[in-house]
C-alpha cells in the first residue's frame, strides 16, 4: 500500500508537524468534571486574551449525546496554553424549529477583517438521549453554519438557514458536518467539510466522504466541488475532522486517519498538501501524530482518541498551536489540549 505522494515542489518549504510537536504543559488540558469537553478552536481578542470556543454536554447523558445536546461554549485564558475558565454559552438553544435549534457542534473560528466567524455544525430532532447508540434522527439533520460577531465572546448572530445543506444525488445527499474554513491569499475563502452520502444502507448511510467549496464572502454562498478530496480507494470511511490553512505558498489540511490508511500507523493525524485547495495529496511526510500526548513532566499518556485537529496560527501567519479533542483509554474522560508547535531550528 502507498502511503505517501510525491515530493513538495522546489518552490515551497515542505511540513514535517510531527517534529514541530512540543510538550504539552499540565494548564493547557481543559476539562469539567461534569461535561464532555471536545472540539476546541481558539483565537485571539481583540484586547489580546485568548478565547476557547469548544462543545460541551452532560456527562449523565453519555458520549453519544453530543448529537442531541452538544451547546457552543466560550473559555478565557491570558494565554494559548491556558489555564482556561469557561466564560459562558455563546450558542444556545432556540428550539426545535429552528435547523440547528437543539444542538450546535465541530466550532471552528476565524478572524476575517475585523469581525470573527464561526462556522460549526447545527441539527434538530426529538431530543432523546440513546445511550447505546446515537440518535439518528440528529445525526442525519446535521447541517452547517457560520455566526459573526465583533468580539468572540458575543454576542453572536447567526441566520436561521444552514449555509450549507444536503444536495440530492450528490455526496453530502444524507448530511453535512466538521466544517473547516481558510481565507485564500488569491481572493474568497475556502471550505472543507465532511459529508455523508445516501448510496449505503441508512441509518448510518454513506460514503463517509469530503467535499471542498468556494466562496467569495466568509457568510457565502458556497459553491460546492464537483470531486471529493481525502479519498481512500475501496474504503468508505477513511477520514473525519478536516482543518485546513494556508502557509509556505500552499494549502495543508490534518485529517483524523481513520485507521491508517494514508500514515499507515493505525488511528492517527495525517497531514495533506494542495496548491489550490481542490486537488489534495498526502504530504510527503504525512504522519502529524498518534493518540497519544507528551506532557512537559516527560510522561507521554495513551490516548483512546486524539482527534478534531484545530490550528491557531501567530501574528506571522505561522502554525503555533494544535488543538485536538482527547478521550482518556479509562474512566471516559475528555478534555481539549493545546499543543505547542514550534519550528525546528528555531529561538
Amino acid at each position: 500500500m502507498k502511503f505517501k505522494s510525491e515530493s513538495a515542489s522546489n518552490e515551497h518549504p515542505s511540513l514535517n508537524l510531527s517534529e514541530w510537536l512540543r510538550p504539552v504543559p499540565a494548564s493547557a488540558k481543559f476539562s469539567h468534571p461534569d461535561y464532555y469537553i471536545w472540539c476546541g478552536t481558539l483565537t485571539q481578542a481583540p484586547d489580546g486574551g485568548y478565547v476557547l470556543l469548544y462543545s460541551r454536554w452532560p456527562k449523565p447523558l453519555g458520549f453519544n449525546s453530543w448529537a442531541t445536546h452538544s451547546e457552543i461554549c466560550a473559555a478565557v485564558s491570558s494565554s494559548p496554553f491556558g489555564p482556561f475558565e469557561h466564560h459562558s454559552v455563546i450558542l444556545p438553544l432556540r428550539g426545535d424549529g429552528y435547523w440547528d435549534g437543539l444542538c450546535t457542534h465541530n466550532p471552528t473560528v476565524h478572524r476575517f477583517g475585523d469581525r470573527y466567524y464561526l462556522y460549526y455544525t447545527g441539527n434538530t430532532g426529538d431530543g432523546k438521549v440513546v445511550f447505546d447508540d446515537l440518535n439518528w434522527t440528529h445525526r442525519n439533520n446535521q447541517r452547517i453554519g457560520v455566526a459573526w460577531a465583533e468580539h468572540p465572546l458575543g454576542p453572536w448572530q447567526r441566520n436561521d438557514q444552514p449555509l450549507i445543506a444536503p444536495t440530492p444525488q450528490f455526496y453530502d445527499a444524507l448530511c453535512c458536518n466538521n466544517p473547516s474554513v481558510v481565507q485564500r491569499p488569491e481572493g474568497g475563502f475556502l471550505m472543507i467539510y465532511k459529508c455523508v452520502g445516501r448510496e449505503r444502507p441508512l441509518p448510518f448511510g454513506g460514503p463517509v466522504l469530503h467535499v471542498a467549496a468556494r466562496s467569495e464572502s466568509p457568510l457565502g454562498p458556497f459553491v460546492k466541488s464537483d470531486r471529493p478530496v481525502f479519498v481512500r480507494e475501496n474504503v468508505d470511511f477513511a477520514a473525519e475532522d478536516p482543518v485546513a490553512f494556508y502557509w509556505g505558498g500552499r494549502y495543508w489540511a490534518i485529517v483524523k486517519d481513520m485507521g491508517g490508511y494514508f500514515t499507515g500507523r493505525g488511528k492517527s493525524l495525517a497531514l495533506f498538501q494542495s496548491s489550490d485547495g481542490f486537488d489534495w495529496k498526502t504530504a510527503p511526510d504525512c504522519f502529524v501524530s498518534d493518540t497519544s500526548v507528551l506532557w512537559e513532566d516527560g510522561t507521554r499518556r495513551a490516548l483512546l482518541s486524539l482527534e478534531r485537529p484545530q490550528i491557531l496560527m501567530d501574528p506571522r501567519g505561522v502554525p503555533s498551536v494544535l488543538l485536538c479533542a482527547a478521550h482518556e483509554a479509562d474512566g471516559g474522560n475528555t478534555f481539549n489540549v493545546q499543543i505547542p508547535l514550534k519550528q525546528p531550528g528555531s529561538e
